[in-house]
């Protein structure tokens, strides 16, 4: 199995920005009644700026909801979660509200055990999952969310998962050379997504966003049924930008939940 020391630890805005979402969010915890901007800055020592950008997370996913001018109290989401429902369920959630925001079907995938995990997923009719034809635990290198995983392991790391399972070309865009992928990994500016460009599969692409809690490495994806770059691009960005609140629902719900029951898609259900 791959070791879990000495793992690559990039800058990891999303962590922080999620952390600071946080605090605001205990601090409207604390007020069931309802708590002003401005004993929220107090409470947290937040500037102005991180607390604007915090609050906006918490009422776009519904953790906050303002009941006044400059006032919030606990939004629909938060209620859910303090009412004893799952983690899975508000993340079950906040991916259906990604999935409708970037007009795909998207994922949360770990690395789990040294092997690539598909945790939960989103689709809907007009935004397909990816048919799984090739199990993706022997495509890490072919697959965005294999890739955004690969990219948060130490190299050594990585080499070991390879020697586990072989770069077979599944199209004639997969990279197949180590050196070629780790440096595609590693070139990435932060904050960027990792890109699958029909690597796994002729007709699809994906994106996915790195967001590593702290535990194991962590990615959100979403995946297209169409090659068209720029949809890819605009559906990537919405990604890159909305995914802090895939990483507050994991953190808000204390855990990655368990793989999801089959519903639609027998096999296929996941990713890339």
């Amino acid at each position: 199995m791959a070791r879990r020391s000495k793992r690559q630890q990039p800058v990891n805005t999303h962590l922080e920005s999620a952390h600071r979402a946080l605090r605001v969010l205990e601090v409207i915890h604390r007020h069931p009644e309802g708590v002003s901007r401005t004993q929220i800055a107090r409470e947290t020592g937040l500037p102005q700026h991180y607390l604007a950008h915090a609050i906006e997370h918490l009422v776009r996913t519904q953790l906050a909801t303002p009941i006044a001018p400059r006032v919030y109290a606990a939004g629909t989401s938060l209620k859910l979660a303090e009412n004893g429902r799952s983690g899975g369920a508000l993340l079950r959630e906040t991916l259906a509200f990604l999935r409708d925001a970037v007009g795909a079907a998207v994922y949360v995938a770990s690395y789990t055990d040294g092997e690539v995990s598909i945790t939960q997923y989103a689709d809907s009719p007009t935004a397909p999952a990816v048919h799984e034809w090739v199990d993706f635990r022997e495509a890490a290198h072919a697959s965005a969310v294999g890739k955004a995983l690969l990219a948060q392991l130490h190299p050594a790391e990585r080499r070991e998962h390879l020697d586990r399972h072989r770069m077979e070309a599944f199209t004639p865009h997969t990279i197949t050379n180590p050196q070629v992928l780790f440096t595609e990994l590693d070139t990435r500016p932060p904050g960027e997504p990792l890109l699958d460009l029909q690597e796994y599969a002729l007709g699809t692409v994906c994106a996915a966003v790195p967001i590593p809690t702290g535990t194991e490495p962590e990615c959100v994806a979403l995946s297209l049924p169409t090659p068209d770059p720029h949809k890819l691009q605009q559906a990537a960005r919405v990604l890159r930008n909305e995914a802090i609140a895939v990483l507050l629902a994991l953190l808000v719900g204390g855990s990655t939940p368990t793989p999801p029951r089959e519903t639609t898609a027998p096999h296929a259900v996941i990713h890339r």
